[in-house]
């Protein structure tokens, strides 16, 4: 199965992550995007900053890459997993993570990030997934379709709405008797409201590059934790087309806080203004340069 590519553009494209952190916080916003355009930090300072990890950050991103890791083996073989080999695999992962720069040492919430602090979690994360009915049901059933399988697609999700550029990366994508499965695996709390809109998002991605109508595709987030749990999506034509009216709206937000958005060159920093309300800056990887640390 192969998904459409696109020729370089510079123009500002939509994303969840994008608009979540548009909404947040404009002076966030700012640094994230537009770094290389501020005068008053080095771009080193912003870059690094961007690239601080947390601790339930890289318990995603190792649960995320261990299921991958678990979904391209099937590909090859679905013989039993060695539970030994599995765990020493983890661990070896983990440990490696330990070496990232992480916020919570480096704004001095902790000394340093313990092992356990990684793994416990993410070891039920994963475990939780392989006792889960959907494994069992992706090993036994749906790898008759495997080799149309989109696992982590690359190029960051890139798609088209009426020619507007957007990013919508799905985790796995599984064809199976007729119909077009989606998973997102989740490994923090359950907030309904933002994934259901992510669900759509992700229908609408999979119509696009499959030419597929909405009633063919379902997609699901799956929670790995405190246990195994998902929640799916029956979408209808009528939710594409509000999902793709909120798109144009909230990508007509972002425009406006750019000098030239074909060229996604933005206004000068001043015109993206830090929160008055700072409850939320405590978790900011930018709060150092906004001085609320």
């Amino acid at each position: 199965m192969e998904i459409k590519a696109f020729g370089f553009t510079h123009i500002l494209g939509w994303s969840f992550s994008r608009y979540d952190t548009f909404s947040d916080c404009k002076r966030k916003y700012y640094y994230q995007y537009y770094g290389k355009y501020d005068t008053q930090y080095k771009r080193d300072k912003i870059d690094f900053l961007k690239g601080l990890t947390s601790i339930p950050m890289e318990i995603g991103n190792v649960s995320h890459d261990v299921i991958q890791s678990v979904l391209e083996r099937l590909l090859k073989s679905t013989a039993p997993i060695d539970t030994e080999k599995f765990e020493a695999h983890l661990k070896n992962i983990i440990r490696s993570r330990l070496e990232k720069n992480f916020f919570e040492t480096y704004y001095d919430e902790l000394e340093k990030i313990e092992f356990d602090q990684l793994f416990e979690k993410t070891s039920v994360c994963l475990n939780n997934f392989l006792a889960s009915e959907r494994f069992e049901w992706i090993k036994d059933k749906a790898i008759a379709e495997k080799d149309n399988w989109l696992i982590e697609p690359s190029k960051y999700g890139e798609s088209r709405l009426d020619g507007l550029k957007l990013y919508c990366k799905v985790d796995l994508l599984i064809p199976f008797k007729g119909k077009i499965f989606i998973l997102d695996w989740k490994t923090g709390k359950k907030d309904g409201d933002k994934y259901s809109k992510q669900l759509v998002g992700y229908a609408a991605w999979a119509s696009y590059h499959l030419d597929r109508v909405a009633s063919d595709i379902e997609p699901i987030i799956a929670y790995l934790h405190p246990e195994y749990e998902e929640i799916s999506l029956k979408p209808t034509d009528d939710d594409l087309i509000e999902y793709k009216e909120g798109i144009f709206s909230q990508s007509e937000e972002m425009y406006g806080f750019c000098k030239n958005y074909e060229e996604n060159i933005p206004l000068d920093k001043v015109e993206f203004p830090m929160l008055e309300d700072t409850t939320i800056c405590k978790y900011c990887n930018y709060k150092e340069l906004c001085h609320r640390n």
